[in-house]
């Protein structure tokens, strides 16, 4: 039986060993990720926790709705035995009626067919050979870049939060960063929590690029990357990756570049050797008087 679960009744411990222990796990799942950057959550939770489905939620003029949160690309269903079209389905089919809008990214895993479902790129790159043999998938541009002295920058491997998103605003002035996402980055960065990184790239100690990633027992998750107009000239963004694939070679660790559906920030991700992975955005609206007053 499925049964929708308020956050104050749910049983935290046996959530996250659903989610630690699922087939398809994702960082962003996990009740400490979803406590830093979702105002409020629920969750569907089968049997006990034999899979669970979190589910984010806010209220506006009296109506409630599940919603995308910041910093958040993958939730859906977490199973560790199986997450078939049939058992994402039914966890659908038990959202309650009282969210009149469910806009939500379901993961890699949950495949099913939806009119209400559209399909999204991913991609990730396996880290399980050496960096050489990784290498050696990079296109020419990429080999030739990485061919190149960067002696002159320095990666702070325990980067500073507030020189971090300095450089964030800083470099995001001309589309301002939603006030919320914001403090939500805030809330994840300064949580102590060994799951959460920040390198910090200098040159003459000037911060000129930085990369906020993630990582749990399957995936590095490259969350946030930033960098001045300099940097980028200077291909500091490649630098940065290929020092974090040379970190996590001969690993079972997948690289997961959270995107993109952008095609030039695609053939960025595919010149590494990535490869493509998609996903489902499902979005239903439950009331037409939703739509006089929630306006995406």
């Amino acid at each position: 039986m499925i049964k929708y679960i308020a956050y104050k009744n749910l049983d935290i411990a046996k959530y996250d060993t659903c989610i630690e222990e699922s087939i398809n796990v994702r960082i962003y799942a996990y009740s400490w990720y979803l406590d830093c950057v979702a105002d409020n959550w629920d969750a569907l939770v089968l049997n006990d926790y034999e899979a669970v489905m979190p589910l984010p939620r806010r209220k506006k003029y009296g109506l409630n709705y599940i919603y995308q949160i910041p910093w958040v690309q993958q939730l859906g269903v977490f199973s560790k035995d199986n997450t078939n079209e049939s058992l994402v389905q039914n966890f659908i089919d038990h959202i309650p009626k009282k969210f009149v809008l469910v806009d939500y990214m379901f993961n890699t895993k949950n495949n099913f067919l939806s009119k209400y479902a559209v399909k999204r790129t991913n991609y990730v790159l396996n880290l399980d050979k050496s960096f050489d043999e990784i290498s050696q998938n990079y296109n020419k541009n990429r080999k030739r870049i990485i061919r190149r002295e960067f002696s002159d920058y320095i990666i702070d491997k325990n980067g500073s939060i507030e020189d971090f998103l300095d450089l964030y605003v800083n470099q995001n002035v001309n589309y301002k960063t939603h006030k919320d996402s914001y403090e939500k980055l805030q809330k994840l960065l300064n949580i102590k929590c060994s799951s959460v990184y920040i390198w910090n790239v200098y040159k003459n100690e000037e911060l000129l690029a930085g990369l906020v990633w993630l990582i749990d027992k399957n995936r590095i998750t490259y969350l946030l990357p930033v960098a001045t107009d300099l940097a980028k000239k200077d291909n500091i963004p490649t630098f940065i990756i290929n020092e974090l694939i040379k970190e996590y070679q001969n690993t079972n660790y997948i690289l997961d570049f959270e995107g993109s559906m952008i095609e030039g920030v695609a053939n960025f991700y595919r010149s590494f050797g990535a490869v493509k992975e998609e996903y489902y955005w499902y979005k239903r609206r439950f009331n037409i008087f939703y739509r006089c007053h929630l306006i995406n």
